[in-house]
């Protein structure tokens, strides 16, 4: 078992009963540089070498993206939810697993990371991932810090989503 599982708290029935929320900000409070060294690992050098910048959902997907990007001297691309970003912008709606939403990018180009908090159904990842590609990106890798293990054998572009945690199985 990876030893930073044991900062993460469950925190039953949240945001809706049925809802078991894994909670990371005890790990980020209490772990956070172990945390971006576990994820910078999920990627050889070589792999790293190939990317322009990294991209992160929000909003906990932009600590641990800008963290990563920064250490690896990379550029930051938010995506954010709808309207938050000046225009113009791109935008794709997506499933939730307790509802929707809309997410935005603003258009650019390059070679990225993909980087999220948590993957539980793969909506937001691979919305995300859609979303960047055409925004103009191309999405090399996607990576998570939690994988709920939710979303069996998901594939994000063709390739699996690299995971620092997983539950499920």
């Amino acid at each position: 078992m990876n030893p930073l599982a044991q900062y993460v708290v469950d925190v039953p029935d949240f945001p809706k009963p049925g809802i078991l929320f894994r909670d990371i900000t005890s790990l980020l409070r209490s772990h956070f540089p172990e945390a971006v060294d576990a994820l910078d690992a999920l990627w050889t050098a070589e792999e790293w070498s190939h990317a322009d910048a990294v991209a992160g959902v929000e909003s906990r997907g932009f600590i641990l993206a800008a963290a990563l990007a920064a250490r690896r001297g990379k550029g930051f691309v938010p995506v954010r939810k709808k309207g938050k970003l000046p225009p113009p912008v791109v935008e794709r709606e997506y499933a939730l697993e307790y509802g929707s939403g809309v997410l935005e990018m603003q258009r650019g180009e390059g070679r990225l990371i993909l980087v999220d908090d948590v993957l539980a159904t793969g909506g937001t990842l691979a919305a995300s991932a859609a979303l960047a590609t055409d925004a103009g990106f191309r999405v090399l890798h996607t990576g998570v810090l939690i994988d709920l293990g939710i979303a069996k054998d998901f594939r994000c572009l063709g390739a699996a989503s690299r995971s620092v945690l997983r539950y499920g199985g």
